[in-house]
């Protein structure tokens, strides 16, 4: 079963231009993803660009998994990127806790088979996944949570505290080392979850991933190690110094030329505001500098610069002096991210969700002045997975996951009137407008006699009408009483279909799913996801 993405309430209408009106939206991106005779020309272009940093990137790569035993397949596609016909299906995300939720994994599987589907298709090309840890931004807030289904049944979060207050700035979040509270978190997963033939595994792998000591960045690369390496996904680290040096051209480029730079995005920003929304907010220098004190956005001051929140200005020569010396300070925003990736590898596509979809459209105009091949914006597998006793819910009720993810429909009030003898929604609306019209008609014939009794009249039918409101919500807290077991599976189902009222690939971690089902879950999913199927996708496992 499917869902068209127009059914989504979250559903942008720049996204779902994007998917299915693409002559609506070509003035911001240069390709279709769905135009696969313009594959080729890129490719082409890419190779034409060929730089020399192919060698020495496939060098810090096999340095960053130096501690690692990565398989032959991820090995000899690292060595595959110093090959000038290699091209690059890139995806990426802020390093959540365990991943973050399920669409971290989507994006994932549908570089890797994204790759495999394009070797069959471009035998003269080799292509490679790789996925850039977002381990620069600093979000801690953002990525230090884990919503999971409880033995109860119910939604569950457990968020990680360092003992900072809210919203400090930590720095990038990639450089932070989980302190012993982590284990707190650890212990209440392990605690509320339901215990199966498969939790033990699971346990093993927390024990590994939520440790005292051990870096976010260093626990996200081992989960996803542990997950994907078999396929060959090259799993890359933007924040290692090595990497930070060879991104100096791009970040001196934007520090002297960001008036330029600023003055194309604004005008791209300004048309998507009327046409559809800007994801970004457009700041005029799109980098950012850690020091003691945390990571902060450089600003523009007449011909200097400052960090945002100081007064303290910084020259042109300075700011070039640290960066020539220390180039591991500095970091790109959302807007430059893609300009480093693609400058860094030869991306023919990179996966992004709605969101990205969004702000790549704000980054198109800086691929001209860096004199980069823009790639294929390709649309990641979105998805809900429908659990077997949650499928019996649905049937039991007649039920379909579209009305707990529609924004017009209340499940539980539709359930309970369908169980009622009548519907009760129904005739409280009739009673309301056959009030309504009786005190209308009597309003009027009263009025005849004296205008003060019109407007007695109209007191009364708020009075009435207040009354029968009352009636209503009190029915409905008799009908839940009534019908509470049913109210509990229909939570149970909301829980698992749209937790917090949003799709499940934005909330769940994968956790519930691997303790019932294994590691086979993944198996599973790579055989079921279809990246070639650009709409919601339900799932039943």
């Amino acid at each position: 079963m499917i869902l068209d993405f127009s059914e989504i309430p979250s559903s942008t209408k720049l996204f779902l231009d994007y998917l299915n009106n693409f002559s609506a939206v070509q003035d911001y991106f240069n390709y279709s993803f769905r135009d696969e005779n313009k594959y080729l020309e890129v490719f082409e272009n890419i190779r034409k660009n060929d730089t020399e940093l192919k060698n020495e990137l496939s060098d810090i790569i096999l340095n960053q998994y130096s501690s690692f035993s990565p398989s032959e397949k991820t090995l000899k596609n690292i060595n595959l990127l110093k090959e000038e016909n290699t091209i690059v299906i890139f995806t990426g995300q802020q390093l959540g806790l365990l991943g973050g939720p399920l669409y971290t994994f989507y994006k994932i599987f549908t570089s890797i088979k994204l790759s495999e589907y394009l070797i069959e298709k471009f035998s003269e090309y080799n292509f490679v996944p790789v996925f850039w840890m977002a381990g620069d931004d600093h979000d801690f807030e953002e990525i230090s949570l884990i919503n999971f289904i409880d033995a109860k049944n119910q939604l569950k979060t457990v968020t990680y505290y360092d003992g900072n207050e809210k919203f400090f700035n930590r720095g990038s979040v990639g450089d932070l080392k989980f302190k012993d509270s982590i284990n707190s978190l650890r212990n209440e997963i392990v605690s509320r979850i339901r215990e199966t033939e498969f939790s033990k595994e699971l346990f093993k792998l927390l024990d590994i991933l939520l440790k005292e000591n051990i870096s976010i960045a260093e626990s996200f690369k081992k989960l996803i190690l542990s997950i994907f390496d078999d396929t060959g996904l090259i799993i890359f680290n933007p924040q290692d110094s090595k990497v930070k040096k060879l991104l100096r051209p791009i970040f001196k480029k934007e520090l002297l030329d960001y008036k330029k730079h600023n003055k194309d995005i604004l005008i791209t920003s300004a048309d998507l505001e009327e046409n559809y929304h800007a994801q970004v907010k457009v700041k005029p220098i799109n980098l950012f500098l850690s020091d003691e004190t945390g990571r902060h956005l450089i600003e523009p001051v007449e011909n200097e610069y400052r960090l945002k929140g100081k007064r303290k200005r910084i020259t042109e020569d300075q700011i070039l002096d640290m960066l020539g010396n220390y180039p591991e300070r500095f970091s790109p925003n959302v807007l430059l991210r893609p300009i480093c990736e693609d400058y860094l590898f030869q991306t023919g596509f990179y996966v992004a969700g709605p969101g990205e979809i969004s702000y790549y459209a704000q980054t198109i105009p800086l691929y001209k002045h860096f004199n980069l091949q823009q790639p294929i914006i390709y649309p990641r597998a979105s998805a809900t997975i429908v659990e077997s006793n949650i499928a019996k819910t649905l049937v039991k009720y007649n039920l379909s996951t579209h009305d707990f993810i529609s924004e017009k429909n209340n499940v539980k009030e539709l359930v309970m009137n369908n169980l009622s003898a009548n519907n009760l929604d129904n005739l409280f609306n009739e009673t309301n407008t056959l009030f309504k019209e009786k005190l209308e008609e009597l309003a009027n014939k009263l009025s005849e006699i004296d205008p003060a009794l019109e407007n007695l009249t109209k007191s009364s039918e708020q009075k009435i009408l207040h009354q029968i409101e009352v009636l209503k919500n009190k029915s409905h807290k008799f009908q839940e009483n009534k019908y509470d077991a049913v109210i509990r599976q229909i939570s149970k189902a909301e829980n698992h279909l749209f937790p917090n009222n949003n799709l499940q690939e934005r909330e769940l971690s994968f956790i519930n799913f691997v303790n019932k089902y294994g590691f086979d879950f993944f198996d599973w999913l790579y055989n079921e996801l279809d990246i070639h199927e650009f709409k919601h996708q339900i799932l039943e496992i």
